[in-house]
Order: structure tokens, then sequence, then C-alpha cells
């Protein structure tokens, strides 16, 4: 879905992420539960991080793949005392309910529920988030690693991370505290995030989304997803291809953000003079100009590229949410 232009009141959002603090209603997102004693070597197994050496309090990003190592989405999971809590994106949340349950077999104890009618999610974003977190009685969480969270009143989850590469916290709650807890946090002074200039900012900092830069032509490593994966864990879905990528450097292209002239149409060929060397997969009007993400064949280079999509003129730069290096 293409981001049309951005507004005023946008703008002023999007800037409040960057330089103060921002919230954002992810409540339409998917939230899953996984229960009972098998949850952790289950999902171990399942996606692409280590839950075998986390522990409650603790979580992580992770990304579900098919066998061939293709990406599905991009989960966070939550590791609490007695299940561990998935965010899903809000087009995978049925599909995930059926992928997952295809994979519990008849002695697995193993508990899937869809808990996202019952529950919300907010993200707070940029760096006067602390405050807000202080004032709502999580204060202890501030500066521990992403993913890491804690329990406050109202059976409110406060967790390190916004969903993007800015500072912030993801919130998840009981539905039935949603009206009252979104309040008092516009009251603490944070500025309402559109799910319109969510989208803007997430394709500015290139957090991949499915049926985007998430697909079936994509793996993890292509997408620049490496904090995700863990290289010694040992066996799960899709590991065997995602190994030999990393052991002989085998990614062929590579998720990038475009810098463009004017606009352009989602799923354009990127072109480097009179070959075609990449696609474009998202698109978005800022208040700085035209930007996308697109895949670039790694041979033909990165950032600083200077290409065309059409007649349109790109300069491939660097994006904050993914890394293409090799981890050493």
């Amino acid at each position: 879905m293409p981001a049309s232009t951005i507004d005023g009141k946008d703008a002023i959002a999007i800037q409040a992420a960057r330089e103060g603090v921002a919230v954002c209603d992810r409540s339409f997102w998917g939230r899953i539960q996984v229960a009972d004693d098998d949850r952790i070597r289950f999902l171990h197994n399942q996606s692409t991080n280590d839950f075998q050496s986390r522990k409650p309090g603790q979580g992580c990003d992770t990304v579900m793949v098919t066998s061939t190592a293709r990406t599905i989405d991009l989960v966070s999971a939550y590791i609490l005392d007695d299940a561990v809590l998935l965010l899903v994106s809000p087009n995978r949340r049925e599909f995930l309910m059926q992928w997952l349950d295809r994979y519990i077999f008849f002695a697995d104890k193993v508990q899937l529920t869809d808990v996202t009618e019952e529950t919300a999610t907010f993200s707070l974003i940029g760096p006067d988030s602390d405050a807000i977190v202080e004032k709502l009685g999580a204060g202890a969480i501030i500066g521990q690693p992403d993913g890491n969270h804690l329990l406050v009143d109202g059976g409110v989850i406060v967790a390190v991370g916004s969903g993007l590469a800015l500072p912030g916290y993801t919130l998840i709650l009981p539905a039935i505290e949603k009206q009252k807890l979104w309040q008092q946090i516009l009251e603490f002074g944070a500025v309402e995030l559109s799910d319109h200039a969510w989208e803007t900012l997430r394709i500015l900092q290139g957090r991949p989304t499915p049926d985007a830069e998430l697909t079936d032509d994509y793996n993890p490593l292509e997408v620049g997803l490496w904090q995700t994966i863990s290289f010694n864990k040992g066996c799960y879905i899709g590991q065997e291809t995602i190994a030999r990528l990393n052991t002989y450097k085998g990614v062929k292209q590579n998720l990038w953000g475009i810098r463009l002239s004017a606009p352009v149409e989602i799923g354009s060929a990127i072109a480097l003079g009179d070959e075609k060397i990449g696609k474009l997969t998202s698109y978005t009007e800022t208040s700085d100009g035209y930007f996308g993400l697109g895949y670039i064949r790694t041979k033909a280079g990165g950032m600083g590229l200077k290409v065309k999509i059409g007649e349109v003129e790109g300069e491939i730069v660097d994006i904050p949410f993914v890394s293409h290096e090799y981890p050493q």
C-alpha cells in the first residue's frame, strides 16, 4: 500500500518520534499466545532466533521462514512466566495460527491462542519515551536490552523496543485498559502517530513488512535481519539454507533505501544503465521528498549507487533497521 502525501499533522508526529515522543496504536496487529510445557522448544524449532537461552522477562525479534528459508513474517516474541506472547503483522495473524498449528505433533505440549481481540498494543517512539515509561511505573526497564519487559499495574506489559530502529517501548495490555491508558499517555505529552505516519516511518527506517519486503522471493539474510538469526542454535525450519548462505557468503541481493527524485510505482524495476538490478518494494512521500525500499543485486553495488526507476533518478542509501554485514 503506497503511503500518499504526508500532511502537517503526520509530519509533526514523525518529528516527535525522532526528537520527542510519539504514540502509535498498533492494536490491529496480531497477538498469539503460545503456552504449555514445550512452548520454548517449539518456538526455538520454528523460527530463526534462539529461544532456549532466554528467560522470562526477556524477548527477541525472530523470523518465521519456510523450509527453504523464504520469509513469512518478522515477529516480536516476549517470554512470560507461563507463556510466550508473539506480536505478528496484521496480515499474517491467521496464516501464522494455521502455520504453527501444522507443526504441533501429537506428543507436543503446546497450546496456541489468538489473543488479539482481548488485548491491545501501543508503541511509544522517540528519545523522550523514557519519561513516560517512568510515569507508568516501569522505570526499571530503562536501559535494558531490546525485548526485555516487565508487568505493571493493570496487567500492562512494557517492553524495550519501539518496533522501529528509533528508541522506544512496546506496550501490550488488556483491551479493557486501552482507552484509559491511551488518554494517560497523551496527557503525559506523547503526540499521536497515525497508521499512515507509521507506514512512512517504517519505510524510512527500512522495517520490512509481509507482502512487500517479506515474501517467498526473499530470505532473512537478503532482508538484512541478521540480528534475528542465531547461527549456533542447531536445527530449525529453514536452517540449512540460511547456514549455507552464511557460510558461502551467498547473499545475492540486499534490501536498501532509495532516495527518489519523483513519485514511482511499487513493483517497478530498478535499473543501472540498461541493466535491471532490482525491484522497488515500498514507496512513500515525505516532507523531504520521495523515498522507497527495494532489493538491489549485491554485485551491482550499494550505498551511493545512482539508479533509475523508469525515468526517475534514485540514490541508494542506508536504512537503520537492517544490516548488510556478515557477522564475525
